[in-house]
Order: structure tokens, then sequence, then C-alpha cells
């Protein structure tokens, strides 16, 4: 298989990259250069911000391609019209946060999405992911695949969420562990999706598809215990209730990375129904392997992590995490 990947080499994108090369396949990767590719693929550099931006990919033909793009969408309807006629299927990694509200749960392929156009600029998160998805579809019809993940954990994790809970539970001590202990946490491990994507291209798979672990799969206790066994540095799990989390001004997702209190949000990025993936074949890894792979990857980047490190690898803007002053006052009651 000859591949064509549009994107970055840094997480979701190198993931997909190093799975088809272990596969034997024939990779070209199309970046602008600000990460290094992973070894065995062929290059092209190029940035599709700009009016020239993809002159190196003027020629050439591949089975597939696959895009993480998720800047503005009319990006997407351009490259789809130089690539014309060159490439056999196409995949669009986009977002279950293009789903629109209310949300009901269990939520299906078949819900409602937020509006977006193929011929939109700079717009938001939401919008450029909807947007992106139609010029997919505009351009590919059944040839286009479209992903939708959440939540993406797995070693080069660059939105900082699992590394921060690694940290804090490298510090050891009581540590806040938001309730309900028991609630569902859907994610997907970068590994699983990349495996997932190429055999779903492989066989031709089009449409909508839901990707992250079914529910159930993984909990909080679940996730945060990993994290405090596998540190070794004797945190103790104290859980408390959202109520007084949410009282004492903590910022649910960013505050605590990830976590979200039972309501309408927690509904459209954990209680998810993904059978139609689990059909196509999606298998999930443990959650405690995510979890001890991210962290032999951390050890490796920062040497020891230190045990008040609050620094991170790489972190999302909007990552703030919970103040420790915060934490040690609920704690205290």
């Amino acid at each position: 298989m000859r591949v064509l990947l549009l994107g970055g080499t840094e997480f979701v994108g190198r993931a997909v990259a190093e799975a088809a090369v272990a596969r034997g396949w024939e990779v070209t990767v199309f970046h602008r250069g600000r990460h290094a590719p992973p070894p065995g693929v062929r290059v092209l550099t190029g940035d599709r911000n700009l009016p020239d931006g993809m002159a190196s990919l003027a020629e050439g033909e591949w089975d597939l391609a696959v895009d993480t793009w998720s800047g503005p969408p009319r990006v997407v309807r351009d490259t789809l019209r130089l690539l014309d006629g060159r490439i056999g299927h196409y995949t669009y990694v986009s977002s279950r946060g293009i789903y629109d509200f209310p949300v009901p749960a269990p939520l299906t392929e078949e819900r409602s999405v937020v509006i977006g156009s193929p011929d939109d600029g700079a717009t938001d998160y939401r919008g450029a992911k909807a947007g992106g998805e139609v010029a997919a579809e505009q351009a590919l019809g059944d040839r286009a695949l479209r992903v939708r993940p959440g939540l993406i954990f797995g070693p080069r994790e660059n939105s900082g969420r699992v590394p921060w809970w690694l940290r804090r539970a490298a510090r050891g001590g009581p540590q806040l562990a938001p309730g309900p202990r028991t609630a569902s946490l859907q994610y997907v491990d970068v590994r699983d999706l990349a495996t997932w994507i190429l055999d779903a291209a492989g066989q031709g798979l089009h449409g909508a598809y839901n990707l992250v672990c079914p529910p159930g799969h993984a909990t909080m206790e679940g996730f945060l215990t990993a994290c405090a066994e596998i540190t070794g540095a004797g945190a103790e799990l104290r859980w408390i209730d959202p109520e007084p989390i949410l009282a004492a001004g903590v910022r649910p997702w960013t505050g605590l990375p990830g976590w979200l209190p039972p309501g309408e949000m927690y509904e459209l990025l954990h209680r998810t129904d993904v059978s139609r993936a689990v059909a196509a074949g999606l298998r999930c890894r443990s959650v405690e392997e995510t979890v001890a792979d991210t962290w032999a990857w951390l050890r490796e980047v920062e040497g020891e992590v230190p045990q008040g490190s609050q620094e991170g690898y790489r972190t999302a803007p909007e990552l703030v995490g919970l103040d420790p002053d915060v934490e040690a006052k609920l704690l205290a009651g």
C-alpha cells in the first residue's frame, strides 16, 4: 500500500506513519518540517496555509491518504482538489466535538453536528472539523472515511492530560481524585487509533465512525489507580464528589485534565456509542498498558521526573491543571 500522510508527525500522524511502516507499506509524509518524521518514510515539505504551500504534492499517486488537519476547512477542500484522481481512499481525522447540543445518550454517528462549510477560513475547532468533513464528503463521496475520536492518550501525547496526572501521582502523598470513581472514561490509545485507521482504509470503509474505547472499558478509578501504581511514589487517592470540587472554582476538563462532572458534556465525551467501530475491528488495549507506556515515554524525554515537577513536555494551551493550594484545601475538607 502507498500511503500519503497529510499533517503532523508529532502524535496522531506519527503513530499512523509508524504503524504503516511496520506493515511494510510505502509511506510519504507531507508536513511543515517542525518535527522529525519517523524512520523509513519519504518526506515532502510544505505549508498548506500558504498560497503555494502544496507545490511538492503536485505529482504522485497513493492508494490511501490520511489527513489530520484541524485548521481552516478550505485547506481540506483545496488539498482534495489538488489530489483529485491520484488517491484511492481518503481518511479525515475529525472529532466527536462536532456533535451539536443537546446531546442524547447514547451518542451515535447519526446525531446532528454543528454547521461547517468547506469554504471557511479560520474558525473554531468544532467548525473547522465539521467543515473538513463536508469538504471530504463533497470531494470523494463514499471514498471518504471520517473518524471521530475524542480524548487521545498514549506515548507522545501532546495535549498533556495523561502526563499531568502522571506527574501529580509522582509527587506522592494524598491526591485529590475527582468522582464519581466508577464514571466511564472514554478515550483511544493513539496506537489503537492508527491501527484501526489503516485497517479500515485497507477495507475501503467510508462514512462516519466514533473512535474511542467502549463505555466501561475504563473508569476514572482505574485510570488514576494505574497512574499511582506505575509511578510508584505512594500517591493516596482521596475521592471527592463533583459538587465541592466545582464549588471551589475548579474548572472541569482543564483544571482537572479530562475530567467532567455528570451532565451534557460528560454524555458527549464519555458515553458515546462505538458499536459501529467495534464491529469494524476496533480493539482497545488496557488503560494500564496505555498509562505504563506513557510513563515510560515521559521519563525518557524528561529524565527522572522530579517529585515536584509541574512543567510539561508540551501541553495544550488551555490546560491549567489543579492549583496545589486548592487541592490541599479540598483534601482538608
